[in-house]
């Protein structure tokens, strides 16, 4: 059992090293001419097809669920996963990205409050003190500062929160289904909703314009691949074996991997401070890492 533990905690710390390489695909489809809310859709359309292929393969039985449960597949694809992308984009359009990422960051707090509530998860100092650690290293390295107006502040608390649902409607899609049923259809649901709110002519019309298109469907694929298949199936199987809460303040590991991302790969700079959020962050994660010894 308390290696089952260490091995849903490993893979949800290299599914957010995995979601924080995002920015690199996502600044290059938007140099490209794409906006932001159609490079979300690219990337979850593309991926539910993939995710489908996947179960396809697997367990083609999973693809059979439940008609009573098909309200959570739509809160899974819908609620969390789009409603999340669709805010903190929309975040980032009024606000700067550092602000917006703190906000995003508040998803460990939604989780921990909300899996009290509806998980009947424990509420222990251990946790208290990682979230604590966590949010404040994703506040260093995301930086201060910037335009910061009321809509971008709600917005951003929404991505946080939807973000923070995928754990909680996760844990509960998980008690019936494997992890590739889940991750399958929460992405093509997220999928075709992305596709009404993403001007789908202009973005059809923006396609057509690009000369070399294999290049472009094979950079969209390889983004969907890098950025949400891989990190996604990896914390779901992580959700499997771990609880709501704590998984939330692990994957922000992310933030930290960005900065990393952008100073090896974007020849960004990184101050001290940047470095100090890092490492609160790796801290936050030492300390959930930590279990007591039973009597």
């Amino acid at each position: 059992m308390e290696k089952k533990g260490y091995l849903g905690d490993i893979l949800i710390i290299i599914a957010g090293l995995f979601w924080g390489s995002m920015g690199i695909f996502v600044r290059h489809l938007n140099d490209l001419g794409f906006s932001s809310i159609q490079v979300a859709c690219l990337r979850l359309t593309t991926a539910g097809i993939l995710f489908a292929l996947i179960l396809l393969i697997k367990d083609r039985k999973g693809f059979k669920i439940a008609l009573r449960d098909i309200p959570l597949f739509l809160a899974l694809g819908l609620v969390s996963i789009l409603f999340f992308t669709c805010c903190y984009f929309t975040a980032i359009s009024l606000m700067t990205m550092s602000t917006a990422a703190i906000l995003l960051y508040t998803s460990p707090i939604w989780v921990m409050v909300l899996a009290i509530i509806f998980l009947k998860e424990k509420f222990t100092i251990q946790k208290l003190i990682a979230l604590i650690l966590a949010f404040a290293g994703c506040i260093l390295v995301s930086g201060f500062g910037g335009k910061v107006t009321v809509v971008g502040i709600l917005v951003g608390l929404g991505s946080g929160l939807g973000y923070g649902l995928y754990s909680i409607f996760g844990t509960f899609a998980l008690k019936k289904y494997s992890p590739y049923t889940v991750t399958c259809y929460t992405f093509l649901i997220a999928g075709l909703g992305s596709i009404f709110v993403s001007n789908p002519v202009d973005l059809i019309s923006k396609i057509s314009a690009i000369e070399n298109k294999p290049a472009l469907f094979g950079f969209v694929l390889l983004t969907a691949v890098v950025t949400a298949v891989i990190p996604f199936l990896l914390y779901t199987l992580g959700l499997n074996m771990t609880t709501a809460g704590k998984a939330a303040v692990l994957a922000t590991v992310e933030p930290a991997a960005a900065t990393l991302f952008g100073f090896f790969v974007m020849k960004e700079t990184v101050g001290p401070v940047a470095i100090a959020g890092i490492l609160l962050v790796f801290a936050a994660i030492i300390v959930l890492s930590l279990r007591k010894k039973e009597a």
